[in-house]
C-alpha cells in the first residue's frame, strides 16, 4: 500500500521499492481499500528485502518496529538515511467487515498524510487536494 500511494503522490523520477521482513500473501482488504481510491496494485505481490533487485537506497522508511530494526541492520555500514513512521498493523483489527475495513483505510490515510508531509511541497500539497 505504501508504495503504490507514494508512486501516485511523487515525481516518477524517485524510485520506490517497497518489501517486507517476511515472505507473505496479498492482503484482500489492502486491495478493497486502495480499490475505493480507484488504485490496484495489479499483478504485484508482496516480497522481502532480499528479493529487492536494488540494494541502494537514499532513504528507507520503515512502518513495524521488526522492519526498521531489520533496515538498521541491513544499512549498518551504509551511507542511508531511515526513518521510522510507526504504524498500527491493520491486521490486528477484529470486528464486522466494516470494522476491519475502517483501520485499514486509517493506515491508507496515515501513509498518505505522511508521504505528503515528508516528500511534497506546500503548492504541491495543494494541487493534490
Amino acid at each position: 500500500m505504501a508504495e503504490l500511494l507514494a508512486r501516485q503522490a511523487l515525481p516518477a523520477t524517485i524510485f520506490v521499492a517497497s518489501a517486507g521482513v517476511r515472505a507473505g500473501e496479498r492482503d484482500p482488504f489492502v486491495d478493497a481499500v486502495l480499490a475505493e481510491d480507484g488504485l490496484s496494485l495489479g499483478e504485484r505481490h508482496p516480497r522481502t528485502l532480499d528479493d529487492l533487485e536494488d540494494d541502494y537506497f537514499d532513504l528507507i522508511i520503515t512502518l513495524a518496529p521488526e522492519a526498521h530494526h531489520a533496515a538498521l541492520e541491513l544499512t549498518r555500514s551504509l551511507a542511508v538515511d531511515v526513518e521510522y513512521w510507526p504504524t498500527p498493523d491493520p491486521t490486528n483489527a477484529s470486528g464486522t467487515r466494516e470494522q476491519v475495513m475502517a483501520a485499514y483505510r486509517d493506515v491508507r490515510e496515515r501513509l498518505r498524510a505522511r508521504i505528503s508531509g515528508r516528500f511534497l511541497k506546500p503548492e504541491a500539497k495543494n494541487a493534490t487536494d
